[in-house]
């Protein structure tokens, strides 16, 4: 399964410094590629693939000079792994030189990759990112207004999206009205900023001000932010995903805090799936406060019994089925004394294919341990996702054809339970209304295509 992506946006002062440190704090959202686009009487742009500290050098950031700037790190969803996808993206248009990050997908872009193509335009990519930023080209022509060529724009786009936008010498930000993904604003000194998580302003001594609002337009200057609201109803679409396993979990989402989510389902785990053991040992890191939450919630000791490799890229996010392979023994070792002889409950916070499971299961029992049990803490991945994570089929889960016993055969365990929705939503303090579930449920807020056919769509 693959991550989405993280913006960050700033104006005021220098910004090259605050784009660049904050894209390392998102860096977990994307290691593909990083690049960074600043305006000072003309746009510059610096991109590279790699970690940010490879793609954007010494020499890249003293040349992004200017008051207002925005970031990418990517993994890719819609257009591959080309370098011509590597954002932000740029274009030449009317109402001067524009530059866009995205965070998410649009399910109708090739809908609107026609009709632009239609109307003459030509495209250097695959990406939808692409789509959206020669969209906003058009709209703002046609009504003679940026705010409302972002406006008119916005009723075009199905799907998911978080953006970070220069627009000649303005900078805006924009959350799709589902609110699907995640962006908030605050201040790191006397620059104004917004990004994808909270964590960014905690991490860089600046101060967190509140979320985007759903469907909500924000333009950054050096004095503040400038709301341009676009009235989105009351319905929320907020990505589960995010607090089981996207975000860091000292980030707030959605007012939500991270850690204390991941906690709570652990314990809600515990209270539905218990089992008698010697010791919790989270998967890490991304197990770790779950299986805090378990331990709490059981009274059976937490253990460290896996020892990560801190240097090597989160396999979950990796490009290819072999890489994720071939890198999980690099990135987890046994701690023999915890495991050997003993009862092991391994908690994590999802399964999407099993592979990497099954495989750490297998180093588990190679160390001795005398049972092996998997709690995770997410329901069941049972349908594709449409709106940022690029899980299309279905047939590479683990879920496919294979009931619960099958699966835990397959991953070798001796027990697998995971939290149910009821125990996730509580976890939330949400209900299913304010949520994406369509991973889980394979029910959607916004019309998706068929995996057979993309020009039909499922019902909402």
């Amino acid at each position: 399964m693959k991550e989405y992506c993280g913006i960050i946006a700033a104006a005021g002062g220098h910004v090259n410094a605050v784009l660049f440190n904050g894209l390392r704090v998102l860096q977990h959202r994307g290691q593909e590629s990083a690049g960074i686009a600043t305006y000072s009487d003309c746009l510059i742009v610096r991109r590279g693939s790699g970690l940010v500290h490879d793609a954007i050098s010494s020499e890249d950031l003293s040349a992004l000079q200017g008051n207002i700037g925005i970031g990418h790190v990517r993994y890719s969803t819609l257009g591959g792994q080309s370098k011509d996808c590597q954002q932000p993206m740029t274009i030449k248009a009317r109402f001067g030189d524009m530059a866009i990050a995205h965070n998410g997908e649009i399910v109708n872009s090739d809908g609107l990759r026609s009709t632009l193509m239609s109307g003459g335009w030509g495209f250097a990519t695959s990406s939808d990112s692409e789509g959206i930023l020669r969209m906003l080209a058009v709209k703002m022509a046609s009504t003679g207004d940026v705010v409302g060529g972002i406006r008119e724009t916005m009723k075009e786009l199905v799907g998911s999206y978080s953006l970070a936008l220069i627009v000649g010498q303005r900078a805006f930000v924009i959350r799709d009205p589902l609110a699907i993904r995640p962006l908030c604003i605050g201040r790191i000194d006397d620059v104004h900023c917004a990004a994808s998580e909270s964590v960014v302003f905690d991490s860089l001594n600046g101060e967190f001000q509140r979320d985007v609002k759903p469907g909500e337009i924000i333009e950054l200057t050096e004095s503040g932010f400038v709301s341009h609201y676009l009235g989105s109803g009351e319905r929320r679409a907020h990505c589960m995903f995010e607090w089981v396993y996207f975000a860091r979990p000292d980030s707030f989402i959605d007012g939500k805090l991270v850690y204390d989510v991941r906690r709570k389902t652990g314990m809600r785990l515990a209270a539905e799936s218990p089992i008698e053991a010697d010791f919790v040992v989270p998967i890490p890191d991304s197990g770790r406060a779950h299986a805090i939450g378990y331990s709490e919630q059981s009274g059976i000791p937490h253990a460290e019994g896996l020892i990560k490799n801190r240097y090597i890229q989160r396999t979950f996010i990796m490009p290819k089925q072999s890489e994720r392979d071939s890198n999980i023994s690099l990135k987890l070792n046994p701690l023999k004394p915890v495991i050997e002889g003993k009862r092991i409950i391994l908690v994590d916070d999802s399964i999407v294919r099993g592979t990497t499971m099954r495989q750490i299961v297998k180093i588990v029992r190679k160390a001795g341990a005398r049972e092996v049990h998997l709690r995770i803490g997410c329901p069941p991945i049972t349908s594709p996702c449409y709106l940022g994570i690029d899980i299309k089929n279905r047939k590479e889960f683990v879920t496919h054809n294979r009931g619960l016993e099958e699966i835990r055969k397959y991953l070798g365990a001796d027990t697998l339970a995971h939290v149910s929705i009821g125990g996730l939503l509580a976890s939330l303090g949400r209900g299913k209304e304010e949520l994406c579930l369509g991973c889980l449920t394979g029910e959607y807020p916004v019309p998706v295509p068929t995996e057979s056919n993309n020009n039909l769509f499922l019902p909402k």
